[in-house]
C-alpha cells in the first residue's frame, strides 16, 4: 500500500503512525493448530498523492416506471473474484441486465473503480458483502466508501442491530445472502428482524435454495398471522454471486418494477418487493390478481371480502415446458399443465381472499434436483388477498 495504489482489497493512502493489525480468518484449523509467520517489510520512497475518488453515478437513462433487470451480488479482483470491473460490465450487459451491485467481501475498495464501467445503459450501485463467522449480508446500495465491519458473531450482543442500521443509514437495503449455503461460516444465523428483504435463489439452483425458499415462504405465513400488529414481510431476491469462471453472471437476476433507472427507485422497489426472480434475460412474467373492479400486482394487496372471487393471472415468456405452480399460505393449490415449447402462456386460477392469504407463482423445469421438485426457472414475490 502507498499514498497513489494499494494492493486489489485495500485502499490507497499514506501509511499512518499508530498501533496497526493483522486479521488471520482460515476457514479450518488442524486439531494440532496452525503455524504461521508475519513478516512485514516498508520500503520508503517519495509521498506520492492520493487521487480523490470518483463513483459511478446515480441515475442511468431508464426507460421510466417500467421492469429492470439486476444482479446485485458480484464480486471482483477487489476481493475473492478473478473479473475486474471490466469484465463484469461486459458480462452485465450482455446478460441483458439494467444495474449491478458491486458487493465484495468485507471491503469498499472497488467503489472507485466502477465509474468508467458505468454508463446510460447500466446502473452500478455500490454495497459490501459483510462476511461473518455466522452468515454473510448484502449491505446493497450504500453511500460510496460505506463500511461495514464484519469481525462479531450472533451471539454478541446486540453489535449486529447496530451495523444494520448503519447501513440503512447510509441508504442501503440489509440483505442476509444465501442463508443455507453449505460453505463454512455461511450459514445465516442473525435472524431477520433487521433484513429489508433475503436472497433466496443464490447462483445455479440447488437444494439449500430449496430450503432457504421454504423458509422464506413460512415467513410470508407469519407475517399473514401478524399482520394486525404490523410486523411486515420480508420480499425475495436472487443473484448469481458470480466470482470467476465458469459463474454466469445474472443466473439467476431479479427483475423489480421501479419508476426509474435510478438507486433510490431501484432500492425503493426492491423493498416494496415489487419484484420477480428469473434465471435469464429471456423469462418474463406478469402476474396479477383481480376482482371485478380493481386489480394488484406483485408486492401488493389486493382488497377483497372473504368470499369475493378472485381471479390469479400469470403470463410467461422464455420458459419452455416449464410447469406452472400458485402457492398460498396454505401451500401449492395449484399445478398448470407444462407450458408449450414455444415457451409462452398465460394460466388462471381462481380463489378468494377467504381461502388464499396471498398467491406467488413458480416456474420449474422437468430437471428435478434428486427428490425436490424441478430445478426453479422463474419465481415471484406474491400478491396479498383480502383487506387487513
Amino acid at each position: 500500500m502507498r499514498a497513489d495504489a494499494a494492493t486489489p482489497g485495500y485502499l490507497p493512502g499514506p501509511v499512518r503512525a499508530g498501533t496497526w493489525h493483522i486479521a488471520l480468518g482460515p476457514y479450518t484449523v488442524a486439531p494440532q493448530g496452525l503455524s504461521y509467520e508475519i513478516t512485514v517489510t516498508f520500503t520508503y520512497g517519495e509521498p506520492g498523492e492520493t487521487a480523490e475518488p470518483v463513483y459511478p453515478p446515480d441515475r442511468a437513462a431508464g426507460r421510466g416506471r417500467n421492469w429492470y433487470r439486476g444482479d446485485c451480488h458480484l464480486h471482483s479482483w477487489y476481493s475473492d473474484g478473478r473479473r475486474t470491473p471490466a469484465e463484469i460490465a461486459a458480462r452485465a450487459r450482455a446478460a441483458g441486465l439494467d444495474f449491478i451491485t458491486s458487493s465484495d467481501h468485507n471491503t469498499t475498495s472497488a467503489h472507485a473503480h466502477w465509474a468508467a464501467e458505468a454508463g446510460d445503459d447500466l446502473l452500478v450501485l455500490l454495497g459490501e458483502e459483510v462476511t461473518t463467522r455466522n452468515g454473510h449480508v448484502l449491505a446493497l446500495g450504500t453511500e460510496p466508501g460505506t463500511f461495514v465491519d464484519w469481525r462479531y458473531r450472533a451471539r454478541d450482543d446486540r453489535r449486529w442491530e447496530g451495523f444494520a442500521r448503519l447501513i440503512r443509514e447510509a441508504g442501503g437495503l440489509v440483505v442476509p445472502a444465501h442463508p443455507h449455503a453449505p460453505c463454512i461460516g455461511c450459514a445465516w444465523k442473525f435472524g431477520y428482524g433487521e433484513a429489508d428483504a433475503v436472497e433466496v435463489w443464490n447462483g445455479p439452483w440447488t437444494p439449500d435454495d430449496e430450503v432457504a425458499l421454504a423458509e422464506w415462504d413460512g415467513g410470508l405465513v407469519a407475517s399473514v398471522r401478524d399482520s394486525e400488529e404490523g410486523r411486515g414481510w420480508l420480499p425475495a431476491m436472487g443473484n448469481s454471486d458470480a466470482h470467476r469462471d465458469p459463474d454466469v453472471v445474472g443466473l439467476p437476476q431479479t427483475v423489480v418494477r421501479a419508476a426509474d433507472l435510478t438507486r433510490e427507485a431501484i432500492l425503493e422497489g426492491l423493498r416494496a418487493g415489487r419484484s420477480y426472480v428469473a434465471e435469464s434475460r429471456s423469462v418474463s412474467l406478469a402476474f396479477s390478481a383481480f376482482t371485478d373492479d380493481r386489480g394488484a400486482g406483485i408486492g401488493e394487496r389486493l382488497a377483497a371480502d372473504p368470499g369475493t372471487p378472485v381471479t390469479v393471472r400469470l403470463t410467461a415468456e422464455g420458459v419452455p415446458r416449464c410447469t406452472v405452480r400458485f402457492v398460498t399460505d396454505q401451500g401449492v393449490l395449484f399445478t398448470g399443465d407444462p407450458l408449450p415449447v414455444s415457451g409462452s402462456g398465460t394460466v388462471e386460477w381462481r380463489t378468494t381472499a377467504g381461502h388464499a392469504a396471498y398467491v406467488r407463482a413458480e416456474l420449474r423445469h422437468e430437471t428435478a434436483v434428486g427428490p425436490l421438485p424441478g430445478v426453479m426457472a422463474a419465481f415471484t414475490n406474491p400478491v396479498f388477498l383480502g383487506r387487513r
